[in-house]
């Protein structure tokens, strides 16, 4: 069984991504599951701090572990976007495969000393756990946007600087980072998201030296997603747009059939519609 350090290299390698798929429930998870496994690529699967919150931390673990386990399966679980040092400690000891600390509501420095710490801490586990910085602004909702998030840095001039990366690798350790190449947290309702800056990508994957991630991928076009994978992103972050194909199938479920109080009936619906948009992701981001 390969470890998730070995995923991410092999990814690397093979200059495919990984896709990371984010969960409120037990029905999103095996939805997201069955459409790895029919395509057998490897997954992660991500748990925000709320998402966490509403699932419990060491019950998210015990999911994607006994999952991993009975199938022999290269599933993971990441603790995705959590904002202080208490929250990311409290995913380690619960187990999690990775986590990202996003520095993105406090100062530079505190971001480098925060992700430093947590760095440290989780070496100390005895585990291999995998820690992701994020440098830049790309807004915090995975959400349908009316609009580009206030001070959400998708120009050239606001971009993630190649040497401000490679400092921020350097001083802190982290295994992984997130910079802001164009990408947004959140699907535009009206239009469709920036495009990224390739050119970019190339330019801070070569300074940074680390495997790098896209964060916000609902909402940007295939081209894209290709071309940066080829320029150095080896995980893509989907939320947005399996939450609202998820939504969208049980409200037709129940438009279907009004008086159905079964929630594993209805919300059947909402994990097929949910399966096909990750299966979908995953062979654009594998090659398949």
């Amino acid at each position: 069984m390969y470890s998730l350090r070995d995923v991410v290299s092999d990814a690397e390698s093979k200059k495919v991504a990984v896709g990371h798929f984010n969960i409120s429930d037990s029905t999103q998870l095996w939805g997201i599951f069955r459409a790895a496994k029919n395509l057998n690529v490897p997954v992660i699967i991500g748990t925000s701090e709320g998402e966490r919150d509403f699932i419990g931390a060491r019950q998210a673990v015990a999911l994607v572990t006994s999952i991993r386990e009975e199938y022999n399966y290269p599933i993971f679980i990441n603790a995705d976007h959590h904002y202080s040092l208490k929250s990311v400690k409290e995913v380690i000891d619960a187990g999690y495969d990775a986590v990202i600390f996003d520095g993105s509501k406090v100062t530079h420095k505190e971001n480098i000393a925060i992700t430093k710490a947590c760095v440290e801490y989780a070496r100390a586990s005895g585990r291999d756990i995998i820690v992701e910085g994020e440098l830049g602004n790309i807004g915090q909702s995975s959400k349908l946007l009316e609009a580009i998030p206030e001070g959400a840095e998708i120009t050239k001039e606001m971009m993630t600087k190649p040497d401000e990366l490679k400092a921020f690798v350097e001083e802190t350790g982290v295994d992984l980072i997130a910079p802001a190449v164009g990408n947004l947290h959140g699907m535009l309702k009206h239009g469709k998201n920036p495009n990224l800056s390739i050119e970019r990508i190339q330019e801070l994957r070569e300074a940074g030296g680390v495997p790098m991630v896209l964060h916000g991928g609902s909402g940007i076009s295939d081209v894209d997603f290709r071309k940066g994978i080829e320029a150095g992103m080896c995980m893509v972050h989907i939320n947005t747009e399996i939450r609202k194909a998820y939504r969208d199938g049980i409200e037709e479920a129940l438009k279907d059939n009004p008086d159905e109080i079964a929630p594993y009936r209805f919300m059947k619906r909402g994990c097929d519609n949910l399966e096909a948009v990750v299966s979908k992701r995953l062979k654009l981001f594998n090659n398949l």
